[in-house]
């Protein structure tokens, strides 16, 4: 049996929802509940958190997504950095896994910083500040993510390639119910074995589109989409089981216009990631080909990348 983990959990809550968050685990979210106990993200049981891949949504700074054999092209240069996955990608950033500070805790709201001054062992070249804050009020959780390049290099050395993003997994099931996906996006990316793209954005093919509610059923999704508006549904249909009627009910994701991107995931427990994000994946290197669309964003010293999401449940929960 596993030993319970030692990190303290960090409890906000408003009338209709209960958030737990885990600082020195990336400041990531180990639960989100309704009121009546249901999970809004999938649910998790802190003796079974190692990683912040086994939490309810983690942050992602100072990249999204994978960086093609953890290397790329800044200015001249090679930029490499270690491999984190079995495939030798640097994936999902350096901030996840790594305490973070609670500068800020009430009831209904809490705030943690990251430094990676104060990291020896960083996974990227650059100096670097994060913030994570979040916020409950009614059937809403808001969550900010804020990176500020904090390099003191001379010019153009401490010029920061930059990027962020959010990757909460959702309790899918509900009652049993698939829920009906929604989301207005016109464009993805083909991509190889290792999920990293291939070229720019293409239009979709029908069964990619999911500006018509549909189902996911069985079918597996790890793709990427842009042109997107910043909002996606999840809608739960009225209907009569073998005991009970079961309610509508819905949860909506509105991100700011800088999660120009959004990764839909069909995770191996069953739950739907929904990760909004600041760029493609491998954008670094796609940018270096010349490749047009893919939102990599440059930082200045003392510059900040900033972005807000909003997790709404609407219905019976």
């Amino acid at each position: 049996m596993t030993a319970p983990a030692p990190w303290q959990v960090e409890t906000i809550s408003s009338p209709a929802l209960t958030l737990e968050i885990l600082p020195e685990m990336g400041a990531s979210i180990l639960n989100l509940r309704a009121a009546s106990g249901r999970p809004v993200m999938r649910p998790v049981a802190l003796e079974n958190v190692q990683t912040s891949s086994q939490c309810a949504c983690f942050t992602l700074l100072p990249y999204s997504n994978r960086i093609r054999d953890a290397r790329f092209e800044w200015q001249g240069q090679t930029v490499q950095l270690r491999p984190n996955t079995k495939d030798g990608l640097a994936q999902h950033g350096d901030v996840r896994n790594r305490p973070w500070t609670v500068t800020r805790a009430s009831d209904s709201h809490l705030i943690c910083d990251f430094d990676s001054r104060d990291v020896s062992d960083l996974n990227w070249p650059w100096a670097f500040a994060g913030r994570v804050e979040y916020r409950l009020h009614g059937p809403h959780l808001d969550i900010s993510v804020t990176l500020t390049n904090l390099d003191s290099r001379p010019m153009p050395a401490a010029e920061m390639p930059a990027g962020l993003g959010l990757h909460p997994y959702f309790a899918r099931l509900q009652d049993g119910t698939d829920p009906l996906l929604s989301f207005d996006a016109a464009l993805t990316y083909d991509t190889g074995e290792r999920q990293l793209p291939s070229g720019g954005a293409r239009p979709l093919h029908p069964a990619e589109d999911f500006r018509v509610p549909h189902e996911v059923g069985p079918q597996t999704i790890d793709r990427v989409y842009t042109s997107w508006d910043g909002i996606a549904r999840l809608d739960w249909q009225p209907h009569t089981g073998s005991d009970q009627t079961v309610p509508h009910r819905a949860l909506i994701l509105t991100a700011d216009n800088v999660f120009s991107h959004l990764v839909v995931f069909t995770a191996p427990d069953g739950s739907l990631a929904l990760e909004p994000v600041s760029h493609a994946t491998d954008a670094f290197n796609l940018a270096a080909q010349g490749i047009g669309g893919t939102d990599m964003k440059t930082l200045l010293p003392g510059q900040s990348l900033a972005g807000a999401v909003r997790v709404t449940v609407e219905g019976e929960w």
